[in-house]
């Protein structure tokens, strides 16, 4: 589990550098704006734009517990779970 200042450090870095949040539960969630993510003491929540094209677009909100196995950069190749 990642502490809330853990993920912090990923929301404001500057400059800001996209993310991916791997889940114990096996889900990830790209951050590519920090914008739309924010960080409590125990849980997360996060917004996934409708379309890459469209950033201010805001799909689905997504409250998170901060079980994260793993934050990548998003340019990281992505890795097959089973």
């Amino acid at each position: 589990m990642m502490t809330s200042k853990e993920v912090l450090n990923h929301v404001a870095a500057e400059p800001f550098r996209p993310f991916r949040i791997h889940t114990a539960g096996g889900r990830s969630f790209e951050v590519k704006y920090p914008e739309v993510v924010m960080v409590g003491k125990t849980t997360l929540t996060l917004s996934v734009p409708l379309s890459d094209d469209i950033p201010d677009a805001q799909g689905m909100w997504y409250k998170l517990s901060l079980l994260i196995e793993s934050i990548e950069p998003l340019d990281a190749a992505v890795h097959q779970r089973e």
